[in-house]
């Protein structure tokens, strides 16, 4: 495990060649290795990154070592919207991260700086209750603590390449950064993943005011492609794929999902609602042939949106076993048909994809992904407003990407890898 940074023997390769970075770099031979678990592959883009964490941190702190934590964003493949009412969903942690140069402190302070963030500052014996950010990690402290772990002060620069606002989980990337912080400064590296999970979820719930699942966070505290099950609390399996055959590609349509909570809620208490109508709490516990038998009787006595978003419910549970074959068995052909059906299935059924009747963005661009290639493509994460994901194959990826830069510009395109390692500190 990496434990310190040596500042005074490190050297920035930013005005010279990159094999006088390597050679120089004082703790590049300490970062590489870690490289191809964090990213999918080895870049000193990515290891600059750590260099400009480091520094910042020295800067604002004045410290002369610290930790490194890395914490990533996520995609999922198929099962939009179902860990809320119980279902299965396939994940996968992505080569988006934020990282954090980090030390504890022996005060009961939290101090948090970021290039892209709001100072945060907090005392964890205050009971006062902030909002933002800073809210998010007196949640997950919190909750910790009520779980009976350790808490304490430290100090924190973090950068960040997971876009905000795009539907890769930004925030659960930063829930799960500090519950990793905590784990290992506190903690000895004690909390499960699942609890830490369960962390970033309440920060989100209880002081973030935003009713969401438990997938997003989930995926980020076990990295890789993962199967998560939401039946019974949480179990998971990583899954073993090779994705040489496809590539992922994130569009992001540029709308934020700043302020949409309200539309998010409405998928599960509807959800909710027609699993009462059966005498249950989700739809997982509903007999699906029960549900189809008396689909009319839902529609009339319930609504007709929310027998639509449980119908999406039952199909898309179903499609995530096929999905996990079709990747298992590297059939690419047949994981683009289920990509492709799961997104039909979020725009007519689940109708995640529009804030009204008058927003194309999201149908816009799964339309257009389409017609470039043979590809899946759907709305990815809450919906509503953000990104849409697209499986390439891999012999299309370099057409695809470059056609479809021309209509939504480079930043807005993502290519993204699949992340072998969850949240962890190195």
């Amino acid at each position: 495990m990496l434990r310190y940074v040596q500042y005074e023997q490190a050297y920035s390769w930013r005005n010279g060649e990159s094999v006088y970075f390597m050679q120089k770099f004082y703790y590049s031979q300490q970062i590489i290795p870690h490289l191809h678990d964090l990213y999918g592959r080895r870049n000193i883009s990515d290891v600059e990154r750590f260099e400009q964490a480091i520094c910042e941190f020295k800067r604002s702190f004045g410290y002369d070592y610290a930790y490194f934590c890395s914490s990533s964003g996520r995609v999922e493949f198929v099962g939009n919207h179902l860990d809320h009412n119980g279902g299965v969903v396939l994940g996968s942690a992505i080569n988006l991260d934020i990282v954090a140069a980090f030390r504890p402190t022996d005060t009961s302070v939290v101090r948090i700086l970021g290039e892209d963030r709001n100072p945060i500052r907090i005392n964890i014996d205050d009971d006062a209750k902030p909002v933002g950010s800073a809210g998010l990690v007196k949640g997950v402290l919190t909750y910790l603590k009520n779980a009976g772990y350790r808490i304490g002060g430290f100090d924190a620069y973090t950068v960040s390449t997971v876009p905000s606002g795009a539907g890769v989980s930004s925030s659960a990337a930063f829930e799960l950064a500090v519950g990793s912080i905590v784990n290992h400064c506190f903690n000895d590296g004690a909390i499960s993943p699942e609890t830490l999970s369960k962390a970033g979820q309440f920060a989100e719930n209880e002081f973030f005011n935003k009713p969401c699942g438990l997938l997003d966070q989930s995926v980020v505290a076990v990295g890789g492609l993962v199967k998560l099950d939401f039946a019974n609390d949480l179990t998971f399996e990583r899954l073993k794929v090779a994705n040489d055959a496809f590539q992922l590609v994130l569009i992001d349509t540029g709308l934020s999902h700043s302020g949409l909570s309200h539309l998010y809620a409405e998928i599960p208490a509807e959800m909710y609602a027609v699993a009462q109508y059966f005498g249950k709490s989700r739809l997982i516990e509903v007999d699906e042939n029960a549900f189809f038998n008396q689909y009319d009787e839902v529609c009339a006595k319930v609504g007709q949106r929310p027998a639509l978003r449980a119908k999406h419910f039952f199909e898309e549970n179903r499609r995530v076993s096929q999905c996990e074959r079709a990747l298992l068995s590297g059939d690419v052909d047949t994981l683009i048909k289920l990509i492709n059906e799961s997104g039909d299935s979020s725009l007519y059924q689940l109708q995640n994809c529009a804030v009204d009747e008058t927003d194309t963005a999201i149908s816009d661009a799964i339309k257009l992904a389409r017609s470039i290639c043979p590809c899946g493509a759907r709305v990815h994460g809450g919906g509503f407003a953000g990104t849409v994901l697209c499986v390439v194959p891999t012999q299309y990826a370099a057409q695809f990407i470059e056609k479809i830069r021309q209509t939504y510009g480079e930043k807005n395109i993502l290519p993204l890898l699949i992340r072998h390692s969850g949240a962890t500190v190195l």
